[in-house]
């Protein structure tokens, strides 16, 4: 600890926010260390305090992951300027901040937490870790539509072409589609390449853990069976910060 430890990771450690995050707010002015506004890359040593949006951070010592069924309408974000932001929404009792994104239209599992280096390990895309996804069309499914979203598909306006995925019909409008990626409204984005226009999503799994039966704006604690066989599947996946992304 003599050198010191990253501002945004020591925020991102605190459940403060993602280290993505701490960063936009550091650039606006809104951490300081000692009294001093924070800059990209300051480290934070023993002894020293650090203020966010004026309020002390110290690092939560209790464990953190909530699973939380996220409804329509509500925003992925802990940003306070958002007035539907999801912090606000779950209303925690202990700071805590969404790991990862679901678009604002679309419903589903999303977790929340304090431990900054699990939210990078599970959210970088180049772990491979599986997201689940339930869909609605505006229109009867095709053999051909579901073989080419299973197949990869280029998204010019991002400039990638999406993974080889599953996908499996569940109804006539509906189909399950299980994603390693997380690019801005990457689901939406492949249905419109074939011409089909999503109407409902719901993120049904991320890795080990299931939304079940859990009602729309509830949350439920990850069970310590769940916990420790997320931190098994996690063993070998990379911390880097993920890319800020929507899924």
């Amino acid at each position: 600890m003599a050198e010191g430890i990253r501002i945004n990771k020591f925020l991102s450690e605190a459940g403060v926010c993602s280290r993505r995050e701490a960063d936009r707010q550091i650039e606006a002015g809104n951490v300081t260390i000692d009294g001093n506004p924070a800059e990209q890359g300051s480290r934070v040593f023993p002894g020293q305090q650090v203020l966010f949006l004026g309020v002390p951070v110290e690092k939560e010592k209790e464990r953190i992951l909530i699973a939380v069924h996220k409804p329509v309408g509500i925003v992925c974000t802990a940003e306070k300027r958002e007035k539907d932001n999801i912090v606000d929404f779950i209303n925690y009792p202990k700071r805590i901040y969404p790991v990862g994104r679901l678009d604002k239209d679309s419903s589903g599992l999303i977790f929340m937490t304090n431990q900054g280096e699990m939210v990078n390990k599970m959210m970088r895309a180049a772990n491979m870790h599986e997201r689940e996804y339930e869909v609605t069309v505006n229109r009867p499914l095709t053999d051909s539509f579901l073989k080419g979203m299973a197949g990869g598909i280029p998204l010019v306006e991002l400039g990638v072409t999406t993974r080889k995925c599953r996908v499996e019909k569940l109804g006539k409008r509906k189909f399950k589609i299980i994603l390693t990626q997380g690019y801005n409204r990457q689901i939406r984005r492949m249905c419109e390449y074939f011409d089909y226009r999503v109407e409902t999503l719901k993120r049904v799994r991320i890795m080990n853990i299931s939304l079940g039966d859990l009602k729309p704006g509830t949350y439920r604690h990850i069970t310590e069976k769940e916990y420790k066989q997320l931190q098994r599947m996690l063993a070998d996946s990379k911390n880097n910060p993920a890319a800020s992304r929507k899924e």
